[in-house]
């Protein structure tokens, strides 16, 4: 793997750069993206950020010029925030005919499942990968402004829960402390991404959790989003981040799921575990992944088939 000295190094020496990161962006790969896409246009390196997705109304308070597909050939593209290249969605193939031409790649991540597809890497374990982006615009020799610290900040508190998750560690405090004082509103923030939503989207969680199927003896928890009551709410996908949450704070309960309707026969599972079941290992077995707490993958069958065959994994990575 590489230094964050190193990674710097090669991105002062490109002229042009495209920044992806991962399909159905949350905060922190937002915010990361984001931050590095405005250090290297300080840094005088023209650039884009690209995602495949609606981006979520939540983050209506950051200024998000993010296109769904690149127009610049640039000499080196950027992945953040993804732990492989299929976490791209349908710009996957996008970076692959790129690197196969020869691109410089380049992967800045935290996950650790992150399987180091690029041709140069930094991958640390932190609670957000806001913390290494941050690390790296300080190695590049640009100052924290007030922009920089707005869209980092934003991936810190999202990505740690508001500071309250396990893998917080005192870099994390340092961090968003130099990020405070650059200028970013902590309060601001979390009101946008945890305390802000409509009456629709109220409504939906209200729906979601009262519903809740609890299974092996109630240590996991599952919730389901239909695309029936997306439609019904009039909402998007983005709308189910968070519900997962819900389970855990369920006494008992040691691994919560919701499950989300992509389409006909395939679901979006999103994990979090208390600690004893590590969730990643849980999503792997079906070609998913991301951290030892909190994990993702898909699903394919009907809805009481998915159940059954999460189900079976959880069990199997209880260690009972």
């Amino acid at each position: 793997m590489n230094t964050v000295e190193e990674i710097a190094g090669i991105l002062r020496n490109q002229k042009s750069a495209v920044i992806f990161t991962h399909t159905r962006p949350d905060g922190d790969a937002i915010g990361s993206s984001m931050a590095l896409s405005r250090a290297l246009s300080l840094c005088h390196i023209e650039n884009q950020v690209v995602d495949d997705s609606e981006l979520s109304e939540k983050f209506s308070y950051l200024e998000l010029p993010i296109r769904k597909f690149p127009t610049l050939d640039a000499d080196c593209y950027i992945c953040v925030d993804a732990s492989d290249d299929t976490r791209l969605g349908e710009l996957t193939s996008t970076f692959r005919k790129g690197a196969r031409k020869g691109k410089v790649t380049v992967n800045i991540d935290h996950h650790v499942s992150n399987t180091r597809f690029c041709r140069y890497n930094y991958v640390r374990e932190r609670a957000s990968n806001s913390e290494n982006i941050a690390e790296l615009i300080r190695a590049l020799g640009v100052p924290l402004d007030g922009k920089i610290s707005e869209y980092l900040m934003t991936g810190v508190v999202t990505d740690s829960g508001g500071f309250s998750h396990s893998d917080v560690s005192g870099d994390t405090f340092r961090t968003a402390a130099l990020l405070a004082d650059g200028g970013a509103d902590v309060s601001k923030i979390c009101y946008y991404a945890f305390r802000r939503q409509s009456k629709a989207r109220a409504a939906l969680y209200a729906e979601a959790v009262s519903h809740l199927r609890y299974l092996l003896e109630d240590r996991l928890a599952v919730a389901l989003v239909t695309q029936e009551m997306l439609s019904r709410y009039g909402l998007g996908q983005d709308a189910t981040e968070g519900i997962v949450d819900f389970g855990l704070t369920v006494e008992g309960v040691e691994v919560s799921v919701c499950l989300m309707e992509y389409k006909k026969a395939q679901y979006k599972a999103s994990f979090r575990s208390k600690g004893k079941v590590n969730v990643n290992e849980v999503a792997g077995v079906f070609g998913g992944g991301g951290h030892v707490l909190a994990s993702g993958c898909m699903l394919f069958g009907e809805a009481e088939e998915v159940i059954d065959k999460l189900t079976y994994a959880v069990l199997q990575h209880m260690g009972e």
